[in-house]
This record gives structure tokens, sequence and C-alpha cells, in this order.
């Protein structure tokens, strides 16, 4: 299993073959007084993870949740409050991520730095410091299957037998200071003092789960964009000089590359998934290509080849040294070089030579935010 963190592309290349034999979509939601469906999955710290290797907790807690989802990112920290709380109340919390990473379409990961494969769910436990069992299900996803997630993130809580008492939300706002019902809180302190839940079902809010039979879906997306067109402008030091200032209200990131850069034309694809990602928001790629001016043919080619759908400018003139300058006055001059410049011009991250493509990410969503506004 490839994770969206490394090989992304290449994974997406089974997409057309697996599709065809999907399985159907979700299962309804477990009923409250049901027992809990047994679980075998492996977890972000090697371990694989049982039903019974919590069977000396009074309550168990399962949180489906995920990486990408804006909503899940806005509880991580009150699903961790509730793991150290009530650890020593013989409470046990367990996340299980129950998204098929080659269900989730790039610009369905707009507010994130990672996707939902296991190796990026280790990213983020590893970010996040998460102290909880994060588990992994969305190879066959057949344990979310039997609880029946319907969104991200979705809590089911289980007493001492093991038996629902409650599901649905954490509490009743993404916002921590506009919450006014602690619905998991409540059910387990109820649970913990021997007494009925107050309220055993409330509604869910987040991102639908991405169960396996979306696949179709990302393979009409990249379709989609492999038709955008790519076009490409020419552009001087005056105008390079402009564009690194970024007067706009955009973050700009700026790759400067040519197409006799191997490891340029390498990672040109990660830009490509990024441009995809992140275009919703205020955010824009531009590529400026440091090849000669009649070569220009050449690098309209390149970029058509690679669906560089952003937008593409060549230097005119023969002097690199002058580019270089332009774009980054503290450039080494290797190739590639990439920017990310905040509007009014502040550089948030830099790097000649290939660039580490979470890192920039991780720049990109650390000043575009995780959540919504």
């Amino acid at each position: 299993m490839f994770g969206f963190s490394r090989g992304w592309w290449v994974a997406m290349l089974a997409v057309v073959v697996l599709s065809a034999a999907l399985p159907p979509g979700a299962a309804q939601t477990l009923p409250i007084g049901s027992p809990a469906p047994p679980f075998e999955l492996p977890g972000v710290d090697g371990k694989v993870y049982r039903l019974e290797d919590f069977k000396d907790a009074e309550i168990l807690v399962v949180v489906f949740t995920c990486n990408h989802c804006p909503t899940a990112q806005a509880y991580e920290d009150r699903i961790q409050r509730l793991a150290d709380e009530y650890r020593d109340r013989k409470v046990a919390l367990v996340a299980i991520s129950p998204n098929d990473p080659l269900a989730l379409r790039l610009d369905e990961l707009g507010y994130t730095d990672v996707g939902d494969s296991l190796e990026d769910m280790k990213i983020r436990a590893k970010d996040r410091k998460f102290t909880f069992p994060y588990l992994y299900d969305g190879e066959h996803q057949k344990v979310s299957r039997a609880y029946g997630p319907v969104a991200t993130p979705h809590v089911f809580v289980f007493d001492r037998a093991r038996k629902l008492r409650y599901v649905g939300r954490v509490d009743n706002s993404e916002k921590p200071d506009r919450v006014t019902s602690r619905d998991t809180q409540n059910a387990i302190d109820a649970l913990l003092a021997g007494k009925a839940v107050p309220v055993e079902t409330t509604r869910v809010f987040g991102c639908s789960v991405k169960w396996s039979d979306k696949r179709e879906s990302v393979q009409k997306s990249l379709q989609t964009w492999a038709k955008e067109e790519v076009t490409l402008r020419t552009i001087d030091a005056k105008g390079v000089r402009d564009l690194v200032k970024n007067d706009g209200p955009k973050l700009r990131v700026v790759n400067v590359w040519a197409t006799w850069c191997g490891p340029c034309v390498t990672e040109l694809p990660e830009f490509v998934a990024m441009h995809r990602m992140y275009r919703r928001r205020n955010f824009e790629l531009v590529t400026i290509s440091a090849d000669s001016p009649d070569e220009k043919e050449h690098v309209l080619k390149t970029l058509t080849k690679l669906q560089v759908s952003a937008t593409n400018f060549l230097f005119q003139g023969d002097d690199k040294y002058q580019l270089m300058e332009a774009v980054d006055e503290k450039s080494t001059g290797a190739l590639p070089h990439t920017l990310v410049i905040a509007p009014g011009g502040k550089v948030l991250y830099r790097k000649s030579g290939p660039c580490d493509p979470l890192e920039v990410r991780k720049a990109i969503v650390g000043y575009l935010g995780r959540t919504y506004k």
C-alpha cells in the first residue's frame, strides 16, 4: 500500500484496475445495545491491536477519525484530552482511520499535509504526539463496515460488557469556545457512575468516510485534470522580482526548474499534486523554467506531459545568475529552487536542490490553516 507522502502517483495507476471489483458502500451504523465488533488492526506504533487487548478497561471508546478531514483535525486535541483525562479511570480510547487512501481525491486534501495511508498516519501521530492507539482500516474496511461510521470523527462508547451505550459526536461544535454539550464526556461520566447515558445518540458532522467504492471518483478526477490546458509565458528579471514580492492575496509557491535538470523533472509531479490540493484556497503555484529561451517548445512539451496546469514562465534572458538573484538573493544557484512566499513577500520556506514535499506541504498548511474558518 502506497501512502500519499511517497508513491502517490504510482498508487493511482492501480485504481483503474481495482475499481471494477470493489465492495459496496457503507454499512448501517451499529445500533445502541449491540456488542462491540471484534477487530485486529495495525497501529502507527507497529503493533497489531485486537478488541481483547482492552479487556481490562471499564469503558472502551472507539473514535473513527482520519488525517485529512478539517473537522477531524479540529477535534484532535479534544480526543487526546479525553484519552489523557480518563486513562487512570480505566477508560481506554482507540482511534481508527476507516478511509481507503486510494478513494481520496487530491482536491479533498486542501486542509492537510498528509493523506490517510498508514505511513501518513504515523507522520500525523508523531507530529501531534498521540498517546492513544491509532489504527488503520483503510485496506479492507471490514471493521469500519461492522461499526458503520458515517463521518469523521464518529464516536462509539461501550460499557464493561462491551455493549454500545453511546454513538455520535464528540461535542456540539468544531470550535472549542462554542461547545455547550460535551456528549461523549457525558456518556463516559454516566457509565462510570453506574447511570444510564443521558443522550444515547447524536448527529455527527464531518467528512464522509472514504469507502473503497469511491476509487472511481479518483480515477475520473485524474482524467479530468489531465485535460486541463497547460500554458507557458516568458518573464524577465523585473517580472521575477515582482513575483517574489507577492503583492497579491494568495500564498505563492515558486519553483525554478529546467528540463535538463533530472531532480527538477522528477519532483514536478509533487508540485502538480499540491496545485490540485490547495488551489481552491488562497494558493497558487508558479513555475519558472531556466531553460534557454529558444527551448520554449520543449519546455511547454515537458510541462504538458507532466500536466502542470499552473502559472508557468520561461525566463527570457540567457543570464541565469540574473534569474537566480531575482528569484532569491539567498539562493545558492542550485536547481531546483523552491520558495513558499506569503502575501507581502515573507519567505516561509526555501530550498536549493530537491525539496522534501512534506516540508513544503507543512509550510503551506501552516499558513493557510488546517480547519475551516
